[in-house]
Formats: structure tokens, sequence, C-alpha cells
């Protein structure tokens, strides 16, 4: 059995997750397959997963809801596959938490490129040099950067994905600096990943909404029109 990451790929057709489990097993990942949102959910409860790759359009439980019940319970990162009329759900799977998604039809070696690139984003760190200490407070948060974990003044964890995680590590690395789009883009993704500037808008409205009092006025996250954004509060670090 392979010691690789454990894909879990969560589709109704049997042939695309009988597909995917042989391509991703050449490139020595561990697999499971589910048919359906409930069964993934029995199975993310009794194994450590390191990504899922979920279908959109299952019927039942769709995977819209199943990614909304998993950002809001763990920082697993989600792969979503979505048809191409699906644009209006690969944005909001963007904005509830989603890493990535990929349009059907599609090659299973695209595929097992934004793996690659999501799991080396999510395993990554940033530089010691920037984050010296493990835990950062700002406002009524505190970041504890060894567990990759955000707690409110209540002790209260909020999760993040492995996106919103990265952003706010560069946000807080560098507090009251004006970091373009295309910066935020280099320091939290790597220009590898070739996202669109738009898909930075979307992870900092998506991080706003977790840690600003009011996401419609923001005073962590502001927007520096023309130039990008600012994170406007000092960080101590603990």
């Amino acid at each position: 059995m392979s010691t690789g990451p454990h894909i879990l790929v969560v589709d109704d057709h049997q042939d695309i997750r009988d597909l995917l489990r042989r391509h991703l097993q050449q490139h020595s990942y561990r697999v499971t397959l589910a048919a359906d949102a409930q069964q993934a959910r029995r199975i993310i409860a009794d194994n450590k997963i390191s990504l899922v790759v979920l279908d959109i359009m299952m019927p039942g439980e769709d995977g819209l809801s199943l990614c909304r019940h998993l950002r809001e319970t763990s920082a697993i990162p989600i792969i979503l596959l979505t048809a191409l009329r699906e644009e209006t759900d690969r944005v909001i799977g963007l904005e509830m938490g989603a890493d990535d998604y990929l349009c059907k039809p599609f090659g299973p070696r695209e595929l097992i490129a934004r793996i690659k690139t999501v799991l080396r984003r999510v395993n990554s760190v940033p530089p010691s040099e920037e984050l010296p200490s493990s835990k950062l407070r700002f406002e009524r948060w505190v970041l504890d950067t060894d567990h990759r974990e955000l707690t409110d003044d209540s002790d209260v964890i909020v999760p993040l994905s492995s996106a919103e995680y990265a952003l706010l590590s560069v946000f807080l690395s560098r507090p009251k600096r004006v970091l373009s789009r295309d910066q935020l883009l280099d320091l939290s993704q790597g220009r590898e990943t070739k996202a669109l500037d738009r898909s930075i808008d979307n992870q900092v409205s998506r991080l706003r909404h977790k840690i600003e009092r009011d996401p419609k006025t923001p005073l962590l996250i502001t927007t520096v029109w023309g130039d990008g954004y600012r994170f406007s509060v000092e960080v101590e670090h603990l």
C-alpha cells in the first residue's frame, strides 16, 4: 500500500472514480473513493485525509454542501470538479473555501498537477525570519503557526483553508505594507498556480468574513484602491 498523501475522490460516477484511482495510484498516492457526500463524511471521520477531490453535481447532498461542511470543521484542502456551465457554482465553491477547481472534461495529468500544487502550498511554511514566533496576536485573534490554528478571544478555533492560512500568514508577516495582487499571488501561492487576480480578491473576501467584525467595513484587511491590500493593525509576537 502506498504511503503517499491520502486522496479522497468523491464523485457519483463510478467510471470517473475508477479512472482517477488508477492514475493517482500510479503517482504513489493513497486513494479512497466515495460515491456520495454521506459516504465521504464517514470516510473523513475515520481517516486522515490529505486532500479531497469533490464533484459539485451529485444526487442527494451536493458537493457545495459538503464543501461548506468540510471548511467549517477542518482545513482539509479541497479541489472541486465542475461542469463548464457551472461558473456560479465554481465561484460559490471558492468563496466557501475550496482551494482550486477543475472543469470537466479534464485530463488526469492536469488534476495530478493541481493536487501537487495544492499540497505543496499546504506543506509550505512561512520563512522563519518573517514569522519568528509560533504565536501571533492581532486585534482579538491569535494565530498559532505551529498548529495552523486561528483562535479568537473566547478561545474558539476558527478553521482556515490552506489558501486562507497562507494569505493570512503573508499579511501578518508584512503588517502596514501595501501588497499588490501580484505580490499576494507570489507570496501566498507561487506563480506556478497561474491564478487570476480575481482569485486573490475572492480569498481576501473569504478571509475577511472570518476575521473582521464587519466584513462589509473591514478594518484589518483594508483595500488600497488601485494598489492592492494592506493589513492595517499591529501584529504582536507572543
